[in-house]
């Protein structure tokens, strides 16, 4: 049985497993967060070149959110030093910036979360570096059409299954795996809360979805098996069989006959090329 609880302004912050129901300032402050963290990764989009480090990249977005008014949301997060995640090729998700470079032919993806007033934008894209192989760019576009396509059913009265079926079955038509061991999240004042976003299921089942939810969704899609582990430095994830790794991720929020994207590039950056 799935719980629900309205937000009111002097609700708990903490996450208690109940589902959140936020009203219209809550959607206001997530439009706020989210534009920043759209701003910055379209920000970064002429920085993702061949030559330039990981580092380089992080630095920048680091100091954009500053400027911008807000505080990245994984600085400090369990240890993590770093203001975004940057994973390249078969990194699946959370690669940690650091001194190595990019080269033609290499598809990332940037995630960034700058909490601006309290709330959390959580939004990450993919790039492509330079000269990209064919079917590297299929991934990535099958990859956004996934993202799209979960986002359609995210509307009252259908459920997480229904999202996640749509994000599975046009992946897989193209023979692509998705990912199982990471999944999207409740968001809002708090970085990760109720409910869990997966990105396979039935229709019909999970979480019924209700106007003022507030959530990610996230596909993380693999050209080859959908199997991931984890690195030794406890933050990243790569694909078991080395194949090439693509994600993109909104954030959004149920209305009463829909959905609202909080995390839109304001520059028209939805998918690369850009």
């Amino acid at each position: 049985m799935t719980d629900y609880v309205t937000v009111t302004a002097d609700a708990p912050l903490g996450r208690t497993g109940a589902i959140k129901l936020h009203g219209r300032d809550a959607f206001d402050g997530m439009h706020k967060a989210g534009r920043l963290a759209a701003e910055t990764l379209d920000m970064i989009v002429p920085h993702v070149v061949p030559g330039v480090s990981t580092g380089e990249l992080d630095d920048l977005i680091r100091n954009f959110i500053a400027a911008g008014g807000g505080i990245p949301a994984t600085l400090g997060y369990r240890g993590y030093t770093h203001a975004s995640c940057i994973s390249i090729n078969h990194v699946v998700c959370h690669g940690i910036p650091g001194i190595k470079t990019l080269k033609s032919g290499d598809i990332v993806n940037i995630d960034v979360t700058p909490i601006v007033d309290g709330w959390h934008g959580d939004s990450s894209r993919m790039y492509l570096v330079g000269d990209v192989p064919i079917k590297a760019k299929r991934l990535v576009d099958v990859t956004y059409e996934c993202l799209m396509l979960g986002i359609e059913q995210a509307k009252p009265g259908n459920t997480m299954g229904d999202v996640a079926h749509a994000i599975q079955s046009h992946a897989e038509k193209h023979r692509f795996g998705v990912v199982r061991d990471f999944c999207g999240h409740g968001l809002g004042r708090l970085f990760h809360d109720a409910p869990e976003v997966v990105h396979v299921g039935r229709p019909g089942t999970g979480p019924e979805l209700r106007p003022g939810m507030i959530f990610t969704i996230e596909p993380m899609i693999n050209i080859g098996r959908p199997d991931v582990k984890l690195l030794d430095d406890g933050w990243t994830a790569v694909t078991r069989d080395r194949s090439l790794s693509a994600q993109f991720e909104h954030s959004i929020g149920i209305t009463e006959d829909g959905n609202e994207i909080f995390t839109v590039s304001p520059g028209g950056f939805h998918q690369p090329p850009y």
